[in-house]
């Protein structure tokens, strides 16, 4: 038991920056638990756990700051339900070097999102039907890489709900905390079904995940977010790094 108390704070720190940033902190505790040798199921099925802990505690926080936009976020939550399904069975499959070669792309993706988002005008909510069935491919596209990587999908729905949708960013990433309530949940219990998960480890990462996400969310209001964004993309540009020589060694 005491060899896995490091996941503790290591879902706290992943907690704090996945709240703050709106993409759950499975872009930091899913590398970590790969260098530390994880197989890629048991590493994205035990995030699972701490990114759903992580968005309660999160979307809570938010609430009562009236920055969730909870039709939206319910409404792109389900709709990532299947997507979720999809990512658990495929992970079931992936052997380890093309899981840290696909994961290396998302956590560069993540970085470009990272460093380059900003702020939009209050503007009226684009909710016409051919915007509600863009969100329908995003959100199933985002809830399979929730559940296959892990990581939640906020690097599709912040994006999704700022350019698209028309909501502010101080909304967008809170709302995204809900939305990946959702895709969490539904794929923690894939994962529980194919029987991946580390229960015990699993509970030490949502326990830090949890104060985490608390944590985050009065963060969020108070932290300069320029640095933080330096600091979050600095860090996901090493861990790809990272992943692609270690699967580079791996082939070769």
């Amino acid at each position: 038991m005491y060899e896995n108390l490091w996941l503790i704070p290591l879902g706290f720190v992943a907690g704090v920056l996945g709240s703050i940033v709106g993409l759950g902190g499975g872009i930091i505790a899913v590398p970590a638990m790969t260098f530390a040798g994880f197989p890629p199921s048991l590493a994205a099925s035990n995030s699972l756990f701490a990114a759903f802990s992580n968005s309660v505690a999160s979307t809570v926080s938010y609430a009562r700051q009236k920055r969730v936009e909870f039709g939206i976020g319910i409404k792109l939550g389900l709709m990532c339900i299947p997507g979720t399904v999809l990512g658990a069975l495929v992970s079931d499959v992936m052997t380890p070097v093309s899981f840290q070669i696909l994961f290396a792309l998302v956590l560069i993706a993540s970085a470009v999102y990272i460093f380059v988002k900003r702020a939009v005008d209050e503007k009226p909510y684009n909710q016409t039907v051919l915007m509600m069935v863009i969100s329908a491919g995003a959100s199933l596209f985002a809830g399979m890489i929730s559940s296959l990587f892990g990581i939640g999908g906020g690097i599709i729905f912040v994006p999704l709900m700022v350019i698209g949708i028309g909501i502010p960013m101080r909304k967008a990433a809170p709302t995204a905390q809900l939305v990946l309530m959702f895709a969490s949940l539904s794929g923690l219990l894939v994962h529980s079904a194919l029987g991946h998960p580390d229960y015990l480890q699993a509970f030490f990462l949502a326990i830090g995940a949890f104060c985490g996400g608390l944590l985050g969310a009065r963060l969020s209001l108070e932290i300069k977010e320029k640095k933080l964004k330096i600091l979050v993309t600095i860090v996901l540009l090493v861990a790809a790094v990272k992943l692609v020589i270690d699967s580079m060694e791996a082939l070769f």
